[in-house]
């Protein structure tokens, strides 16, 4: 007996969710985990950049709603503790990989 796929749900290239077959097909090279990493970290980037400029406008008086810098700032770190534990159990998943014996 095998899962009926959730209708409504569009196949998208990272989870190779095949709606007409109902399969599902795992990516063994890693490149959809590598590319959501990657587009992570370049958005905890973006974010980062936005605060450190709404932070120089403040400290410049150049800005007039102090809001928008407190709310950028939190954005970015919380996006960069997000990544920063995700790669944590990434490391912590290979490690554990590699403790497994053949």
């Amino acid at each position: 007996m095998s899962p009926t796929p959730i209708t409504g749900v569009q196949a998208t290239a990272a989870t190779g969710y095949l709606p007409d077959a109902g399969t599902v097909r795992a990516s063994t090279d890693g490149s959809g985990f590598g590319a959501a990493l990657a587009g992570a970290v370049n958005n905890a980037q973006a974010l980062s950049s936005e605060s450190k400029t709404l932070a120089v406008q403040a400290v410049t008086g150049n800005l007039d709603d102090i809001h928008n810098a407190t709310i950028a700032a939190a954005r970015a770190q919380v996006t960069l503790e997000l990544v920063a534990a995700v790669r944590n159990k990434g490391v912590d998943a290979f490690n554990e990989i590699m403790r497994m014996q053949a």
